[in-house]
């Protein structure tokens, strides 16, 4: 398993798509993962560390969570068919480990909140990781080359998204 940590949040302007980018912790790789509008402002609040009236629904799970006795051990995200990543939260209640099934979004948003790791199965990430432009490091007379995966093509779809964001200041949503 590679361990992530999120990137950045971003917006297509002209699709109004969002994208959560989880970058490897030891690497240069990146996740796209697209997720809905409502998860977006939510994992991007929390990252903003901003204040709100009312708990939002993942401030409930991980209040449930803990009150219950339990705490977010881990998410993985573990799988990724059709074009669909899929991920499990691990809770830990008194030393035994549960894992419940979740999209990747609400998984990641409740991460953030709990500060627990974010990891990416090595198939997966082997699948849909990308090295964007800026990352590539190559030397003189060296090409680099992009590595097969099984689905290349069905997964140019993200990688199309991924360029056409401006990626320039990973920063910039924080501000």
């Amino acid at each position: 398993m590679v361990e992530t940590v999120v990137e950045a949040i971003r917006i297509n302007v002209v699709t109004e798509q969002h994208v959560v980018i989880l970058k490897e912790r030891a690497g240069t790789r990146v996740i796209p993962i697209w997720i809905g509008r409502d998860v977006a402002e939510a994992i991007a609040l929390e990252l903003q560390r901003a204040q709100i009236g009312r708990p939002m629904t993942h401030d409930l799970l991980r209040s449930v969570i803990r009150e219950l006795g339990g705490e977010i051990g881990r998410v993985v995200v573990n799988d990724l068919r059709d074009q669909t990543f899929y991920a499990e939260i691990e809770i830990v209640v008194d030393s035994r480990s549960v894992n419940v099934d979740s999209r990747p979004s609400d998984a990641i948003a409740l991460a953030v909140r709990a500060q627990a790791p974010i990891f990416v199965e090595d198939h997966v990430m082997d699948q849909a990781g990308l090295v964007l432009p800026s990352e590539a490091t190559e030397e003189p007379g060296e090409q680099v080359q992009e590595e097969e995966s099984i689905d290349n093509e069905s997964l140019s779809v993200f990688r199309d998204f991924i360029n056409s964001l401006d990626l320039d200041d990973p920063k910039r949503e924080s501000e």
